[in-house]
């Protein structure tokens, strides 16, 4: 049976102080609810994110990582650093990665099997560009990036995957997929990996939708029967804005 999840991306934004601050504001407000609550902070304030929320009903995950185990690579953080902090959930392959960083799907297929390898899970970002979704490309974007970093995984990995399918041309720009359009993808999703990997895979796996998700579009976007959460931007950085969408759910 698939999760119900909403997860905070905080981008780099928060000082430590500021990370403090909006935690604890997260500590007092967030309800109990079903749905798996998760919050991403900055790789140096996710030890602290993790002390502090210990005990209460919100995950501390991590934006990125690296595929390796360790070794000569420079500001980078591997799995297994992860862990020790405290993170067993990591997200991987956020359009932003893949359009400032240059990350390619054979690199996140790398960092998919170095995840699973440390038996974390992932939140697995993909999603089409304006011009491809002007072009009627979307579809076929999407199956693309699914497949070239996904696909190769045997059938007992999807238990640690979560999809996350992210239009880029509604993140950060004020612009939302409509429910619509998102229920169509998000089913469309679901057919491609129960076509792959059976239909109680394809029926168990929960797809996020991220894209300028606010506290008045969250509701509607949520009610669609394959819309499964959200991974929030801009909205998470704000107690009362995030817990909205998260009573949303």
């Amino acid at each position: 049976m698939r999760r119900k999840i909403v997860a905070g991306n905080w981008k780099m934004n928060n000082d430590l102080s500021q990370t403090e601050a909006l935690l604890n504001d997260l500590i007092a407000q967030v309800p109990n609810t079903d749905a798996s609550v998760m919050i991403a902070p900055t790789f140096v304030n996710l030890f602290q994110a993790f002390t502090v929320l210990k005990g209460h009903n919100i995950e501390v995950i991590a934006q990125n990582m690296h595929q390796a185990e360790k070794g000569a690579y420079t500001g980078e953080v591997s799995a297994q650093m992860l862990k020790s902090v405290g993170v067993n959930t990591v997200i991987l392959g956020h359009s932003e990665r893949r359009a400032y960083f240059g990350e390619i799907d054979e690199l996140l297929a790398a960092k998919v099997d170095a995840a699973l390898a440390n038996d974390m899970e992932v939140i697995f970002c993909f999603g089409e560009e304006l011009e491809d979704r002007k072009a009627e490309n979307h579809f076929a974007i999407v199956e693309a990036q699914l497949k070239n970093a996904l696909f190769h995984l045997k059938v007992e990995n999807w238990k640690n995957i979560v999809l996350a399918y992210e239009p880029v041309w509604a993140i950060g720009t004020g612009e939302t997929a409509s429910p619509e359009q998102a229920q169509e993808m998000h089913a469309f999703i679901r057919k491609i990996v129960s076509e792959a990997f059976g239909d109680e895979v394809g029926n168990d796996v929960s797809i996020l939708y991220g894209g300028s998700v606010k506290p008045a579009n969250a509701a509607e976007i949520f009610s669609k029967e394959d819309v499964d959460g959200g991974l929030i931007g801009g909205a998470a950085l704000k107690a009362a804005d995030f817990v909205a969408i998260i009573n949303a759910i």
